[in-house]
């Protein structure tokens, strides 16, 4: 499946804001994308398990908190960071 990462994100994909990415669930896909680009779960995910309060992930533009949220081959998930600042 296609996962749009975001810009703060990038820099474990090479620049890339599109990669594949495969699971049956929100959860297996983080893990996969963690194991391709080191790093990059603990960045979504906390000590808890839990997405990150300023994560959103979207699949199919629909906005999904549970990591055990399934997904299909051709299902599109969207990961996304809040930016803060002052």
């Amino acid at each position: 499946m296609k996962v749009r990462i975001p810009t703060p994100l990038r820099s474990y994909t090479d620049q890339r804001s599109l990669v594949e990415a495969h699971g049956a669930t929100v959860a297996e896909v983080l893990a996969d994308l963690d194991r391709r680009f080191s790093g990059m779960r603990f960045r979504i995910v906390d000590e808890q398990g839990r997405l990150r309060e300023h994560v959103k992930v979207f699949v199919n533009k629909v906005s999904v908190r549970e990591l055990s949220t399934p997904v299909a081959p051709a299902d599109e998930v969207t990961i996304m960071q809040a930016l803060s600042g002052g």
